[in-house]
């Protein structure tokens, strides 16, 4: 009977995956067995995208039935000693016996083990899976061709998709070698396919770091693609590659892959500032597409519309359970209890709390949403700012997404700058106030200008002090001093990140984070300061 549904479903898929394979642009058909193997994946995976739909379309329909569901799994999988509610799926009973848990707190309760986040940093479970599937059926609709095989190269060792593709899928739609590590080794394989139709990479922020040193690197690639593999050599392909590095940054990847249709990274906190530079400058003209939104290191919301404007999610309502803890305005002042999906309310800003059987621990996330629509009786959100990222060195609270956005308007008045990337570090951690007032050291990196003006410099703090009317009183009374910027050399935040990855407690990838709090990290880009 299998062997049957197996049959009639490659049957179905025959027509229209031997379109797919006649788009291919470039190189040798595939073997006839290597074919078969991507039509049975790709239509298992198809049938597996449509029942994980329908799954999606039904929870979503009956939001409150699901979440008291997600409930009773966390209760049913919960440790004994930890859960002291087994068999009730009484939400007021569970809020009144499990108070609400600040993510570094609970870390510290249980010792310092590493409870959160719920889905873990490798992104695995349900919910994972779901991001997968759907992502990947999104993005077949959309750009179809993106998937056919050979069509997409990932240049990262890490993967947009959060949870591992199933063989043979994996190694047949990409021509990236399978397990590879090294970031130039899959830049290389990538630039040996001028015909591909996607990009993939782990992060924006690391795809930014690929595409900032394709500069110092590109000899050394062009040769490598000179050389080729044995009896391969590909010359005309070198020749692309320095044609291309030499007309600029701007449009690059399109230089590079003329057939490229979009870029897809896994969103999470930090990123926004990479996509924007990779978007104004060497992807110019490609879509972004992420299969899901990932906070503390775990899959919490998905995307199902890559033709729509980038940063749209659904909060989907299984496992983990996820309430809202409203933001109150104009001050951090907690709000009296959460609220389910189905009693979200548009235009509100939520922070995320999570539950899962692992530490049955109701975690703030620190993640803040808006509700800017709905999918069946789901709320449909965008990613505003983390509370941990929020700057305050006298009770001001310059928020994430305050500090960006008077940052971005300072660097629009710098000439011919662009912002590639930045962090915030309060005085006191680099203990640079000497005997000063209290006051942000910020370092950036820029394309385009060289040097920073003291004019230039000063901008941010008038830019911040027109944000933050907490922040202009402070600083007309001189209990907080000027902004310092600071201008780091090439390469300065990939050593950076380099260092967050090596930390085991760091939630990088995916996240990166805008406010450092390690002196020892500060110092890393201190030390690398141009001007």
């Amino acid at each position: 009977m299998v062997l049957l549904l197996l049959l009639l479903l490659l049957l179905l898929l025959l027509p229209p995956l031997a379109m797919l394979q006649q788009q291919q642009s470039q190189g040798p058909r595939l073997p006839w067995l290597a074919s078969l193997q991507h039509r049975v994946a790709w239509g298992a995976l198809c049938w597996a995208a449509a029942w994980q739909q329908r799954r999606l379309e039904q929870s979503t329909l009956h939001v409150g039935q699901s979440q008291q569901q997600a409930l009773r799994r966390c209760l049913k999988g919960a440790p004994g000693p930890r859960c002291p509610l087994r068999g009730s799926t009484d939400m007021s009973t569970f809020r009144n016996h499990l108070p609400l848990t600040k993510a570094r707190q609970a870390q510290e309760e249980e010792g310092g083990e590493q409870l959160l986040p719920p889905t873990s940093k490798r992104h695995h479970g349900e919910a994972s899976l779901q991001a997968t599937l759907l992502g990947l059926a999104a993005l077949n609709k959309a750009y179809p061709e993106a998937l056919a095989p050979g069509g997409t190269a990932c240049l990262t060792p890490t993967s947009p998709w959060p949870c591992p593709l199933p063989w043979p899928w994996h190694a047949l739609s990409r021509v990236s070698p399978p397990g590879a590590k090294d970031p130039g080794a899959l830049l290389l394989e990538a630039l040996r396919s001028p015909g591909l139709r996607a990009l993939e990479a782990g992060t924006a922020v690391e795809l930014l770091d690929i595409f900032s040193g394709l500069g110092a690197d590109g000899e050394e690639l062009a040769e490598a693609l000179a050389a080729g593999s044995p009896g391969a050599p590909l010359p005309r392909r070198a020749a692309e590659l320095r044609e291309a590095l030499e007309q600029g940054p701007r449009g690059l990847a399109l230089r590079l892959w003329p057939k490229l249709q979009v870029v897809v990274t896994l969103d999470a906190g930090g990123q926004a500032e990479a996509v924007a530079a990779l978007g104004a400058l060497w992807c110019q003209g490609l879509a972004f597409f992420s299969p899901a939104y990932a906070a503390s290191g775990g899959v919490v919301a998905l995307s199902l519309w890559p033709e729509q404007p980038s940063g749209l999610y659904l909060l989907p309502p299984g496992a983990p359970l996820i309430e809202l803890l409203p933001v109150k305005e104009g001050g951090q002042e907690e709000a009296a209890t959460t609220v389910l999906l189905a009693e979200a309310q548009k235009d509100k800003e939520y922070e995320l709390v999570l539950t899962d059987h692992t530490s049955l621990t109701r975690c703030r996330l620190g993640d803040v949403v808006r509700v800017v629509g709905a999918y069946n009786q789901c709320p449909v959100v965008r990613f505003i700012c983390r509370l941990g990222q929020t700057l305050s060195v006298r009770g001001e609270d310059i928020g994430e997404d305050m500090f960006s956005e008077a940052l971005g308007r300072a660097v629009g008045q710098w000439p011919g700058a662009k912002l590639l990337d930045h962090v915030c570090v309060e005085s006191s951690v680099l203990d640079s106030s000497g005997g000063s007032a209290p006051h942000y050291e910020v370092f950036v990196a820029l394309r385009g200008l060289r040097n920073l003006s003291e004019e230039s410099r000063d901008k941010l703090d008038h830019c911040l002090q027109e944000a933050s009317p907490c922040y202009k009183s402070l600083r007309f009374r001189g209990s907080v001093g000027p902004a310092r910027v600071h201008l780091v050399g090439p390469g300065a935040f990939r050593a950076l990140r380099e260092a967050l990855a090596a930390s085991p407690s760091s939630p990088f990838p995916p996240e990166m984070p805008r406010v450092l709090r390690d002196s020892h990290l500060a110092q890393l880009l201190q030390r690398r300061v141009v001007s």
